[in-house]
């Protein structure tokens, strides 16, 4: 499987990192609370003053601002004129429909983690969505009580012990770190939207890949306008703001 070489050289890079801090400005703390299931970010912080390993950071905040701008600038926009297009329930079944493609990477991720109870409960979620729901379109497993176990590979390190290693902001993607950037890239091996040679994905090539990525994030962004505004909002501080709320959002999801 592609990227299994980089994915373990990257894993021993996580707890070797230098001991290099930097103490987080006052700027990024916060009094908007994040409650939503499908919220990128986690609850407010408290007064305390945090220190932090960020040996990226010139670049991290050259990237924050660039995918500002993307968001602000072209994405956005293109997700307004997508959402006028295409009603709100259908784009509500294409967003069921990516949920259970992307069973793979929660199955595998709560076996690693010996959630056999959730894999079991993924596995049923899946084989009713995708028939009684019509390949996904409908959550009918959600309907009938059965709630998605949500894991990845990274929250799969962090239970295993990883770090998070420093935080790196990726290109259209935004805050992530050392440890999750490792995690993504696994999911990315294993999940049917993406293109790693595996019999059961769906592109055959990078384009078609990209291609179904991008109507993924289209889709999801066009299911809860204003929501980056939103967020950023209250922030002196943009970056700093993003990094510690994605930090604090990880970690409640790994203790869970």
């Amino acid at each position: 499987m592609r990227h299994i070489t980089l994915i373990f050289i990257l894993f021993f890079l996580i707890n070797g990192c230098a001991s290099k801090k930097t103490t987080l400005s006052q700027a990024s703390k916060s009094n908007t609370v994040i409650t939503s299931e499908d919220d990128e970010f986690g609850d407010e912080f408290g007064d305390e003053t945090a220190e932090v390993f960020d040996p990226l950071e010139g670049y991290n905040r050259v990237m924050t601002n660039i995918n500002d701008k993307v968001y602000i600038y072209a994405f956005n926009p293109l997700s307004e004129g997508y959402a006028f297009i295409v009603p709100q329930p259908a784009r509500k079944g294409i967003s069921n429909a990516f949920h259970n493609l992307k069973f793979p990477i929660r199955f595998v991720n709560n076996l690693l983690q010996f959630k056999i109870d959730s894999s079991i409960k993924e596995l049923g979620r899946f084989m009713i969505n995708s028939t009684v729901g019509i390949a996904g379109l409908f959550d009918v497993a959600k309907a009938g009580g059965i709630e998605p176990q949500e894991e990845d590979f990274g929250q799969t390190l962090g239970y295993y012990g990883v770090g998070s290693g420093f935080p790196i902001v990726l290109p259209f993607l935004g805050p992530s770190n050392l440890r999750d950037t490792i995690g993504f890239a696994a999911d990315v091996a294993i999940a049917p939207t993406t293109n790693a040679s595996l019999k059961y994905q769906i592109p055959d090539n990078t384009e078609k890949s990209l291609g179904l990525s991008s109507a993924y994030y289209l889709n999801k962004n066009s299911l809860h306008p204003g929501k980056y505004e939103n967020l950023k909002k209250d922030a002196i501080d943009v970056y700093t703001f993003f990094r510690d709320s994605y930090e604090q959002k990880r970690l409640k999801e790994i203790e869970e």
